[in-house]
């Protein structure tokens, strides 16, 4: 890999997009418990949608808004990222979901903090472990496919963000209840490290990076 530099501002960009997504999404999970669950299912989602949406508009032109490792991870699959900065995105990406995680306890109450587990995304009750983890593959093949189709392929036209940010919440809606919807291994890094648990961590990284390139490897092959 002679020859091939990080770009350090990128790094930064993922670092504060990802660090916006875990923050506000623990926050909204948190914010739900606080108001009796007026938030919903539905708010949760809408959060976690929005957060992705002005972040990853905020940061395409830098870094292209990958915020995710399943994102970087599949784009490197369909060879649109080298493995320097591939190595260097999932870094920044994991600190910037810790660095947060660590934050919201300064900003929300620890009691609602340890009531929904930092917010970390869990397999329901009930659902076999087997489920959750073809739920977060197709999910994260959803999205992935979306960034390429959206903002990755140079025939989109230029509203990736809002369309992956309504991507991460239809998405939620659907596997929130299942597997908790992670869709990206640093969203569940931070807050299980932060007090959430580790329990299947495995499932959080292998589940999303299978369905990053698979979701990469297709839309390269068959419709770029």
């Amino acid at each position: 890999m002679t020859g091939v530099r990080v770009n350090q501002k990128a790094l930064i960009a993922e670092f504060i997009g990802t660090f916006t997504l875990v923050f506000i999404g623990v926050g909204a999970i948190a914010g739900n418990y606080i108001n009796g669950g007026q938030t919903g299912l539905a708010g949760i989602a809408l959060a976690h949608g929005l957060a992705i949406a002005v972040m990853v508009s905020a940061t395409a032109a830098v870094s292209g808004g990958h915020l995710n490792p399943a994102v970087t991870i599949g784009l490197f699959s369909a060879k649109k990222i080298d493995a320097v900065n591939t190595v260097g995105y999932v870094l920044a990406q994991c600190l910037g979901g810790i660095v947060a995680a660590g934050l919201i306890k300064f900003c929300v109450p620890a009691m609602a903090l340890q009531a929904v587990g930092m917010g970390t995304p869990a397999v329901g009750a009930g659902v076999p472990v087997s489920m959750a983890f073809f739920t977060e593959i197709i999910l994260t093949f959803f999205l992935v496919f979306v960034v390429y189709g959206s903002a990755v392929d140079k025939r989109a036209p230029k509203v990736g963000g809002l369309f992956i940010g309504l991507t991460v919440a239809l998405d939620i809606l659907m596997g929130g209840p299942i597997s908790g919807a992670a869709m990206n291994p640093a969203r569940h890094l931070g807050p299980a490290l932060l007090g959430g648990g580790l329990q299947n961590l495995w499932l959080y990284w292998l589940g999303p990076v299978i369905g990053g390139v698979l979701a990469g490897v297709c839309y390269k092959r068959y419709l770029e």
